[in-house]
């Protein structure tokens, strides 16, 4: 899963999974090991169901991301709120 996420954010593309009993579609910011241990995702929710109502950025584990797939889009860049460097992870392996 690592590999599929730092690929993804290296080109841009697109993708979807289920988490917390919802589907989402995000364009991936940053993957690394958060201040807790835990491989996470940041990313940017583009489309699917929210645990809390316009809550567009989401710091996702890798333990609860399921079907994870390619869109097949991609994405131009960098969106608004976005800061390399996140400092919720103690070790990053790929950002924008």
């Amino acid at each position: 899963m690592r590999d599929m996420l730092i690929d993804a954010i290296n080109n841009r593309r697109v993708l979807s999974f289920n988490y917390d009993g919802f589907h989402r579609v995000v364009e991936p910011h940053t993957v690394g090991k958060s201040t807790a241990g835990k491989d996470v995702l940041s990313c940017f929710q583009t489309e699917g169901g929210h645990v809390n109502p316009d809550h567009e950025w989401d710091l996702c584990e890798f333990s609860k991301i399921k079907q994870l797939n390619l869109t097949g889009n991609t994405f131009v860049g960098e969106r608004p709120g976005y800061r390399r460097g996140d400092k919720r992870m103690v070790q990053i392996y790929a950002e924008l």
